[in-house]
């Protein structure tokens, strides 16, 4: 897929948000968790999306000094994390593990989208696809807790 600077800017600065909706979303949750290993579990993961785009930012103004982060938030839109943030206001531990599943499933397609640019510069590629993974086990996580959670 050939792709301009500027689709790429896109498309990072919409991932950007996300996270940012993400680590948002999950603070809440673990805010909303009855269960203490869920709140731990929702705590760790606003956190992580909070590191995600502290090393997306770094990895590409080292990639691509002109990069604007402050730009507009344009782009491709799969699922909105404020509809999930919404959820994770929710009072039942299950709704929003199945919010956390749904919503890193669209992270991961968005995350497939952009490395599927043939002119990615590497160290970006590599970043987008390990934090792509980290989200992927993530998901594993969160199905196994909602099972555990299903079980008691």
């Amino acid at each position: 897929m050939e792709t301009s600077k500027n689709e790429i800017y896109s498309v990072i600065r919409e991932i950007l948000k996300k996270n940012r909706d993400a680590e948002k979303g999950f603070a809440k949750a673990a805010e909303n968790a009855k269960d203490a290993r869920l709140q731990t579990f929702f705590r760790k993961k606003s956190g992580e999306r909070q590191e995600f785009n502290a090393r997306l930012l770094s990895e590409i103004q080292t990639a691509y000094s002109e990069f604007d982060a402050t730009g507009s938030f344009s782009g491709t839109i799969h699922r909105t994390w404020m509809d999930v943030k919404t959820l994770f206001s929710a009072d039942d531990d299950e709704s929003m593990l199945e919010e956390s599943i749904r919503g890193d499933k669209a992270a991961v397609e968005e995350y497939d989208d952009v490395l599927d640019y043939k002119h990615l510069p590497a160290g970006l590629r590599f970043l987008l696809n390990e934090q792509r993974e980290k989200i992927l086990m993530d998901i594993s996580k969160n199905q196994r807790l909602e099972d555990l959670s299903e079980a008691l």
